[in-house]
């Protein structure tokens, strides 16, 4: 496969018609139709149906569009690495997170090191732990900031000083909002909001002292602004992390557990991972400033 038939094939999934995506690509419509013909005579695989107004993608053919944009992604950033001039440490960083207040730390190093090398950009890419490992191990990622538990023989990490505490977001008019914290007892017959991440290994199940069959769980998320919402519309208590909701003014409040719980935070990579300068150069970064015990 030639990465600019990769490219072409991106155009139709994306324009869903061949006419739209070989006007965006300067190709004449009979061209894009042959390669993408031949592309599937190489595969083997019908990778679309072309109907009257639009084309879909078969499963073969979403498969292809998700490898082809990973494939395209990797050749991007290697090209651009290797263009960077020796003179002034430049590029591009790239992390996966969850959400987390300890970004805040992250970007505060970020900012740091951008005002002694302007030419270093950062993107982050937001998901749970499942996403950003997938998209480390495909060499997308430089950096992952991982919660809780991780795996130490994958990976090479940086043990975070921060440390994330759960508890639950609220209405302010709910009968355990006049409480400072909560208990498990508090929680057994209440409707709960969850997280996706959450399962029957978590330490947030073993908290509870109770099955996940035997708690009365209404929904589940993976972003904590729909969560959010969820609760503002009375359907039930939304396990979360403090600092990601600001219930200031609004009809929300977030009360943390009683006992005490807390999920560690890491700074991982890959253990084969080769850094540019410019990832280098931010870890060196966060380690002086944060003082953490690094593997």
């Amino acid at each position: 496969m030639e990465l600019r038939v990769l490219q072409y094939f991106l155009a139709v999934a994306r324009e869903q018609n061949i006419s739209a995506a070989a006007q965006s690509l300067h190709l004449t419509q009979p061209t894009l139709s042959r390669q993408l013909k031949e592309l599937e005579e190489e595969l083997d695989k019908q990778l679309m149906v072309r109907g009257n107004r639009k084309i879909i993608l078969t499963e073969e053919g979403m498969l292809l569009r998700k490898r082809a944009e990973e494939i395209l992604e990797l050749v991007n950033r290697t090209e651009q690495e290797l263009a960077r001039s020796d003179d002034a440490v430049s590029g591009d960083i790239y992390i996966g997170t969850g959400e987390t207040d300890g970004v805040r730390q992250l970007a505060r190093t970020a900012k740091q090191l951008q005002e002694n090398c302007p030419g270093i950009r950062f993107h982050i890419v937001s998901g749970d732990a499942v996403d950003v490992c997938e998209r480390l191990d495909k060499g997308l990622l430089d950096f992952g900031v991982l919660l809780g538990d991780i795996d130490k023989i994958k990976y090479r990490y940086l043990e975070l000083p921060m440390k994330d505490t759960w508890g639950v977001l609220m209405r302010r008019d709910s009968p355990l909002s006049a409480r400072e914290t909560v208990s498990p007892r508090d929680l057994w017959d209440k409707p709960l909001i969850l997280s996706r991440q959450v399962d029957n290994k978590s330490g947030l199940y073993r908290w509870l002292g109770k099955e996940p069959s035997e708690l009365h769980t209404v929904a589940t998320y993976n972003l904590i602004y729909n969560a959010s919402l969820m609760v503002d519309e009375g359907m039930g208590y939304a396990f979360t992390l403090d600092k990601l909701v600001n219930t200031t003014g609004s009809n929300l409040c977030f009360r943390p557990l009683r006992p005490r719980l807390e999920l560690g935070m890491y700074l991982v990579w890959k253990k084969s991972q080769i850094f540019s300068r410019a990832a280098e150069l931010f870890l060196e970064h966060l380690q002086a400033h944060l003082i953490p015990q690094g593997h």
